[in-house]
């Protein structure tokens, strides 16, 4: 079976950065044939830059078994689901003016990096869609996490005659597929979050119809109590709270709770272009974490301080034999 891009990094892919591609990939692997479960944490504007093309395939493979994204991944994916065709694509930015910028504004395309989110076609497509679901379940009694809305949102077919991608390139919808177990730290700063805040402010809908952080936390630590038996890893794309929150579930289970025979996390990778530094957790060396009792002496540990949206690709096409 031909797997060029797998071949091809393997040949090249010899020293300093590039060889720890191929390192963190054949352990990623070597977890999951182990029985090992994955954790994989994703922060950045991952979904804007179309993760999905690859990651869609992660969760329909089981290669991934539990998410951690910020608010912002969590909706850019269904946006660029619904709103594809309207992006704009700057590949000038650094060149911008501050006028060049507050035109963009003016034409209400959101910049993110080198993309253009549209505004209209984007956040108040799903607005519309999102509120009713957010409603008819406060008047139903119930409450969900933030992407068990969309999961629902998604299954439900609404937004079937916007979409403008092929379904199978959204990550969201392979895990809506499959109802996968997802956190979603500080979810309220996003953009639904602050939409969502709106609602509560102008009193149309209650904060408690959604589930709090405090929440996500405690399901977090019943799925690692339940689930690693043989190991939970850890693959954290860039820094943040999509990877801060997640990784902290091990001390509070076995420092705050007193369950001493909590397992470590058995595998730990992250991509980040974030250099070493004094009191940077994002740059933090993986070693500190052992201070923390988030990873154990002889868990692998691999850091590759580079761009995710050129590594990430090539660690999961390795990871799924391509």
């Amino acid at each position: 079976m031909s797997k060029p891009i797998t071949q091809f990094i393997e040949k090249y892919y010899l020293h300093f950065n590039a060889a720890t591609i191929v390192d963190a990939s054949k352990a990623y692997t070597a977890q999951l044939n182990n029985g090992a479960k994955m954790l994989v944490a994703m922060a950045g504007a991952m979904s804007t830059a179309e993760i999905g093309k690859i990651f869609a395939e992660m969760i329909r493979q089981d290669k991934v078994h539990i998410i951690s994204c910020t608010g912002a991944n969590l909706e850019e994916d269904i946006m660029n689901l619904v709103a594809h065709t309207h992006y704009e694509r700057i590949p000038n930015y650094r060149d911008l003016t501050p006028q060049q910028e507050w035109d963009l504004l003016a034409r209400k395309l959101n910049r993110v990096t080198d993309t253009c989110i549209p505004e209209e076609e984007a956040f108040r497509r799903l607005e519309n869609h999102v509120f009713k679901v957010w409603k008819d379940a406060e008047e139903r009694g119930e409450r969900y996490f933030p992407h068990e809305f969309m999961y629902k949102l998604l299954l439900s077919g609404v937004l079937e005659d916007y979409y403008e991608i092929d379904l199978a390139d959204s990550w969201m919808y392979a895990a809506a597929q499959k109802n996968l177990p997802m956190v979603v730290p500080g979810w309220e700063d996003s953009t639904m979050g602050n939409i969502f805040a709106g609602y509560v402010m102008q009193g149309e809908l209650n904060a408690s119809t959604m589930k709090s952080g405090i929440e996500y936390m405690t399901f977090l630590a019943d799925y690692y109590s339940n689930h690693s038996e043989n190991g939970i890893g850890f693959f954290q794309i860039g820094g943040g709270i999509a990877g801060d929150f997640p990784i902290c579930v091990v001390p509070m289970l076995s420092q705050d709770l007193g369950k001493t025979d909590t397992p470590f996390w058995s595998y730990f990778c992250q991509i980040s272009d974030s250099t070493t530094s004094y009191g940077s957790y994002s740059g933090a060396v993986p070693n500190e974490k052992i201070t923390w009792g988030k990873l154990d002496t002889n868990s692998p540990k691999f850091i590759i301080e580079s761009d995710a949206t050129i590594v990430a690709p090539l660690i999961f096409a390795h990871v799924l034999g391509m």
